[in-house]
């Protein structure tokens, strides 16, 4: 489990994890705003009435390729009866569900996806439920609009980067008495050399494959790339002042990139900002 925020909902905190991707709720906080006493009971309440394996069920189904029918069934079958007893573990060891999650220790508890977490919380409370779903929005608002302001800033990063790089070729390998055209022209070779050693292709060949986007090649970059094109640029002006031809420049780029991207799209840090 990662990325893990809190939120408060009627004076209740419920932990909120990244699982996969996917947002989970601890439904154990959940259940605190009905009995702080009883969180496992009030749980396994839950879990034996017949709506809920069938939403669980249905859910898996939906979800994951390896849910187990035929335990499901047995389940299904069993609840609402007065002996039937149901726990999180016991359905997530026997079904391999994966909506569920049952964490041990300290900071342990039940774990739902968001969908099963909402439904639980309507059982618990309609009014909660819909405290949290509107708390949950504002969360992935804010989340959003961070992440926003993070490609902005470097985005802007990347073009003041730039200056650096064009300086470079203006004082190494741009001649002089060339025409206006013909300069831009070595400019826009090497801000390609950054593209296809990064994006794999130039700026053209980027918008013939992508007509129908708004911006060029580096307004519809990814963060990461963008973190990656600011360092490339850095790096190609040190390389063209060294006076590396062009083609070996390209070589020791891409491999920069590489090695970078993969770096980065491991990176704890960066996924937070998603």
């Amino acid at each position: 489990m990662n990325s893990k925020r809190i939120i408060n909902i009627k004076d209740t905190l419920v932990s909120v994890v990244v699982i996969n991707g996917q947002d989970y709720f601890c439904i154990t906080d959940i259940a605190r705003f009905k009995d702080e006493e009883r969180t496992d009971y009030i749980i396994q309440n839950w879990l034996r009435n017949r709506n809920t394996i069938e939403f669980l069920g249905i859910w898996e189904k939906l979800n994951n390729p390896d849910f187990k029918p035929i335990e499901f069934d047995g389940f299904r079958k069993q609840a609402g009866l007065n002996s039937f007893i149901l726990t999180a573990k016991r359905w997530i060891e026997k079904t391999s569900a994966i909506g569920l999650i049952s964490k041990s220790g300290r900071y342990g508890g039940t774990f739902a996806h968001k969908d099963i977490a909402f439904e639980f919380a309507s059982w618990i409370s309609v009014e909660f439920k819909l405290y949290l779903i509107k708390e949950f929005q504002r969360l992935k608002e804010e989340e959003r609009s961070r992440l926003k302001l993070e490609w902005s800033l470097q985005r802007t990063l990347a073009k003041i980067n730039y200056r650096i790089h064009t300086d470079a070729i203006k004082d190494n390998l741009v001649p002089s008495c060339l025409t206006k055209q013909q300069i831009s022209t070595v400019y826009a070779n090497e801000a390609d050399i950054l593209n296809v050693a990064l994006f794999g292709k130039t700026a053209l060949e980027w918008r013939e494959l992508n007509s129908e986007k708004e911006g060029n090649l580096r307004d519809n970059a990814s963060l990461e790339q963008l973190v990656v094109l600011t360092n490339l640029e850095s790096i190609n002006a040190l390389l063209i002042r060294q006076g590396l031809p062009q083609g070996e420049r390209l070589v020791k780029l891409n491999e920069v990139a590489i090695s970078q991207m993969k770096s980065l799209l491991c990176s704890k840090t960066l996924k937070k900002l998603k």
